[in-house]
């Protein structure tokens, strides 16, 4: 691999899972590759998209599709140079395949997996970290949202934190601001985790930029899926992410695994994340979709469940009066949602109905 002899610099693996993320992924890709200071081998994990997200990630690599920067924050001035390489597979690619992007690579490249069905968050992650696993040189695994944005120092800040802090510490977080308010805190490295409700909230949540100091990582619970990363002690003690989740709570149940190793933040890698562009996440603007609320109420059941059994009748009643909330405003297919995801009830039609059937034992299947 060139710019990778002796002495050259430890490769940050980046793992992204795209489903419809067609509108975003390239405002994505385009911020990684202006990053000046640090090699990377970026992997996207397709989990079969029914938009044209594949056809947008080859057609901007080629160099046939324009991409300009927009006023959104975190984006480079000017596209980075095409043609990019893009090397795809259908199964994670033996140790030697991937491309380098970033500082040392004489030809930038990106490799992208066709997962073969939506295998949820976790599924696609899976596949990429064991892409990334198989290349030696990747010293750090980051798992980046294709919604999100990282600004040219982000990469290098991730990785400087993770060689700085020893081998105690297993996952990193940065801070996270949303990208459509500026300078509002989404997440700030780490999140934190009602063991009796199972509720879950970003340290920080809200806060202006400007005005909050670094927290203490010794306060997280775990760190945002939308950015973390992990070193590979981590990925040997506690193995891949469970898929049974599908969708959220993965990074929790992930991060509750880790045993003694401790959580990381590193100051610099901020990110700009648009929150629930492609499954209507709940939001600081706007409640979140039927789709979305199904499996995080469903999902939050199943964490409780696994980490503090004896609190699922309070998680349940908390669970239930959030329900009622939802149906006195009115949003009826909302409460639908969420009351059968809690008591493990089969989705509403809408909401099976936007999985493949192929892929609907993976979305829906049992604890």
């Amino acid at each position: 691999m060139s710019g990778q002899g002796a002495g050259a610099a430890p490769v940050l693996g980046v793992a992204i899972v795209t489903y419809n993320a067609e509108k975003v992924i390239l405002d994505c890709l385009e911020s990684l590759l202006a990053a000046p200071d640090q090699p990377m081998r970026i992997v996207l994990c397709d989990n079969a998209s029914t938009d044209g997200t594949v056809d947008a990630i080859r057609d901007w690599a080629a160099g046939r599709r324009a991409w300009r920067p927009s006023d959104l924050p975190g984006l480079p001035p000017a596209p980075a140079p095409k043609p990019v390489r893009l090397v795809e597979f259908d199964a994670p690619p033996a140790a030697g395949a991937l491309p380098l992007a970033g500082q040392g690579a004489d030809e930038p490249g990106i490799a992208l997996i066709h997962s073969g069905l939506n295998r949820g968050f976790a599924g696609g992650v899976n596949l990429a970290l064991e892409a990334l696993r198989a290349a030696p040189d990747v010293a750090l695994f980051w798992v980046l949202n294709p919604d999100a944005i990282a600004p040219p120092g982000a990469p290098g800040a991730l990785m400087r934190a993770a060689r700085e802090g020893g081998p105690g510490i297993g996952l990193w977080g940065g801070r996270i601001l949303y990208a459509d308010a500026r300078g509002s805190i989404n997440a700030d490295g780490g999140g934190w985790l009602n063991r009796w409700t199972g509720v879950t909230g970003g340290v920080n949540f809200m806060r202006p930029h400007a005005d909050a100091p670094p927290p203490d990582p010794a306060g997280f619970d775990f760190v945002s899926g939308a950015s973390m990363a992990v070193t590979r002690a981590f990925l040997e003690t506690v193995g891949p992410m469970r898929e049974d989740y599908f969708l959220y709570y993965e990074e929790v149940d992930w991060a509750l695994r880790r045993g003694d190793l401790a959580i990381g933040y590193a100051p610099g890698a901020t990110i700009y994340h648009h929150v629930g562009a492609s499954i209507g996440s709940p939001t600081h603007r706007r409640g979140g979709s039927p789709f979305s609320l199904y499996f995080l109420f469903r999902n939050r059941r199943r964490l409780v469940r696994r980490f503090n059994p004896a609190a699922l009748p309070v998680a349940w009643a908390y669970s239930m009066a959030k329900v009622a909330q939802l149906a006195l405003r009115g949003d009826l297919a909302a409460a639908s949602a969420a009351f059968r995801g809690f008591n493990g009830l089969p989705p509403p039609r809408a909401v099976r109905e936007r999985i493949a059937p192929e892929a609907r034992p993976l979305a829906f299947g049992g604890e």
